[in-house]
């Protein structure tokens, strides 16, 4: 018999590490090759584990709601063949198996924990000096760690590395008097990692008082990561909002007059999302300048125009898969890739690869009945689209016989921006390029 060590899978992007939600399976029971093994959760989205072998689970290496890095062996499965150094280096790691995409850039390495064959002197790079990985530089320059306090904490991970949980200890630590915490935040905040921290009290912040009616009831995992990520966002970016009112009447009647021959054609429905996403990808293109990130003092001009769609779970969080390359997409093919990503939302198959990389960010309030809001950025974003619901309105039409009052199907697209980057002119004048685009749609349009 052989042993086969199940390792942790890079989970995309920036995503170091995973807590153990739930174990699948139990030691002792027998697995089938590409059988889920075990759920694990990052801070992006939930996704099952296979297994790469068939065999018998011999032994569970993490508990759940243990945090494992990238790379760590995280059980044991027996299978057959020959026998196997249960000491010896595992195998490289394993990413989640997903289509490749042609021309997608190869994803960054720094920050996968690889497993090392003895954990004895913390790990250095090249240089010499200790690795850390980007959650938790990212950690540490949030919260005003200097270089020195990382050297002193001592690390729980493979070669010694500093994990995420060592990191928010240390903290707890000098809360409690271990060390002085600055206060103010350092002006120089790092890119986005897909990092989420837990934010402090503010200061002077009041106690909730709970009488004996109220009903307490404890955030789950993904609740308590959106509302750290807002909290983030509101606090590294100056929100600005501008709005502006577009009229969809040509939008509305053509979708209606082609709407039941694309379904009795492709299969399937086609909303309005897509063609909001073909406005606000052609904008972008249009405006360069919204499609970016800003780091420290550096502004980072994205090549790909990746737009995140927010979706509504039926557990009343929220998540946002990416439509990666957007703007190379047909109309067909932003619709496909919308029914599909919402659909794989809707039922918790997201893979973790789905909510990366997004470069803007698109929600649908209208689908609520709501007729605008003022969003907030979807870090390290700069820009985000709320398009409200769609009402017929007496409106003022011009035609070559002069002013005239007609019904008008009447919507409202509100965009908030990071002031740091994005001016009023340039968010202004983007707002309004996929209101035209939106109102000068053509009647005639073949799909």
């Amino acid at each position: 018999m052989a042993i086969h060590q199940l390792q942790l899978p890079r989970m995309g992007e920036s995503v170091s590490e995973a807590t153990i939600v739930k174990w699948l399976k139990q030691p002792g029971d027998r697995i089938e090759e590409d059988e889920p093994v075990l759920e694990v959760a990052t801070d992006k989205v939930d996704s099952d584990v296979p297994s790469p072998v068939s065999g018998i689970l011999k032994e569970w290496l993490f508990a759940e709601n243990d945090v494992a890095q990238v790379g760590d062996v995280i059980a044991t499965i027996e299978t057959e063949g020959a026998a196997t150094d249960m000491g010896q280096q595992p195998e490289p790691v394993q990413e989640l198996a997903e289509p490749a995409i042609p021309g997608i850039d190869q994803l960054e390495e720094t920050g996968v924990d690889e497993p090392a064959a003895e954990p004895s002197a913390p790990a250095t790079d090249a240089a010499g000096t200790r690795f850390y990985s980007p959650l938790v530089k990212s950690i540490a320059a949030q919260e005003g760690i200097t270089a020195e306090e990382l050297e002193r904490i001592t690390g729980t991970g493979a070669e010694g590395r500093v994990t995420k949980q060592d990191i928010l200890n240390y903290l707890e630590t000098r809360k409690d008097g271990g060390g002085a915490s600055p206060q103010t935040p350092p002006t120089e905040i790092p890119a986005a990692t897909g990092a989420v921290y837990t934010p402090e009290p503010a200061a002077g912040s009041g106690t909730v008082i709970v009488s004996p009616s109220d009903e307490i009831i404890e955030m789950d995992r993904m609740r308590r990561l959106i509302a750290e990520h807002m909290v983030k966002s509101v606090q590294i970016a100056p929100h600005v909002c501008s709005f502006v009112e577009a009229d969809v009447t040509n939008l509305v009647n053509w979708r209606n007059k082609i709407k039941t021959a694309y379904e009795k054609r492709e299969g399937e429905k086609i909303t309005l999302t897509p063609i909001f996403i073909e406005a606000v990808s052609k904008a972008l293109r249009d405006f360069p300048m919204v499609n970016i990130s800003v780091n420290g003092t550096q502004i980072i001009k994205k090549r790909n125009i990746n737009i995140g769609m927010a979706a509504a779970l039926p557990s009343g969080n929220l998540v946002v898969p990416v439509i990666k390359r957007a703007d190379q997409l047909s109309l067909v093919g932003l619709s496909k890739a919308v029914n599909d990503l919402a659909n794989r939302a809707r039922n918790s198959q997201l893979k973790p690869d789905d909510t990366q990389d997004g470069t803007f960010t698109l929600t649908n309030i209208g689908a609520f009945g709501n007729i605008m809001g003022t969003p907030i950025i979807n870090q390290p974003q700069v820009a985000i689209l709320a398009v409200g619901t769609i009402t017929k309105k007496p409106a003022v039409i011009e035609t070559e016989y002069g002013d005239m009052i007609g019904i008008r199907h009447m919507m409202y697209l509100s965009m908030s921006y990071d002031h740091r980057v994005v001016d009023g002119a340039l968010g202004g004048r983007f707002l309004k390029r996929v209101a035209d685009y939106l109102e000068n749609w053509d009647i005639n349009r073949e799909i």
